[in-house]
């Protein structure tokens, strides 16, 4: 293999990676999204039991959508990569995931109790447009990088005989 193609191919793999990883995060933030804004703003419920904790409705949502986030990005988004230990990629996964949705909680704190803003409209952009969109390229990084950071080497297949 040359050095252009293997460029190439590690190029063309880490684009795999990132759109699968998009698409896992795009389930995830759908899930995310409305169950936040059923627990905060009653979005069809039609009555919002966490509306005076969206801190704690963000985060109850998000846990949700984080056990959605890891089968898919295990099974799916990094499938060509391992933990090196099963049990320490979970705890990896969800204690960096955490770590890591900080950025949002802290953007909807921000909003709602410096900004003194609560419509859903704010909310929404506090945390799932600026604080998502901060978080999920950290999250790229950080779970590639100290989760699911050991490609499998697979062997090369043979052509028919």
């Amino acid at each position: 293999m040359t050095v252009a193609s293997s460029w190439r191919h590690r190029a063309f793999r880490l684009l795999g990676e990132v759109v699968r990883f998009m698409v896992v995060g795009g389930l995830a933030t759908v899930v995310s999204f409305v169950g936040f804004n059923a627990l905060a703003h009653g979005l069809l419920l039609g009555t919002a039991p966490l509306r005076n904790a969206p801190i704690v409705a963000y985060v109850v949502a998000n846990v949700v959508a984080g056990v959605v986030a890891y089968v898919g990005t295990r099974l799916w988004a990094f499938r060509d990569r391992d933990a090196p230990d099963q049990v320490t990629g979970v705890v990896r996964f969800f204690v960096l995931g955490a770590l890591t949705m900080a950025i949002p909680v802290v953007c909807l704190w921000f909003s709602r109790y410096v900004l003194g803003l609560s419509s859903p409209i704010a909310d929404n952009v506090s945390a799932n447009v600026i604080g998502l969109g901060i978080s999920t390229a950290t999250r790229f990084w950080v779970f590639r990088r100290f989760v699911f950071n050991q490609p499998v080497v697979r062997e090369p297949s043979r052509p028919a005989a």
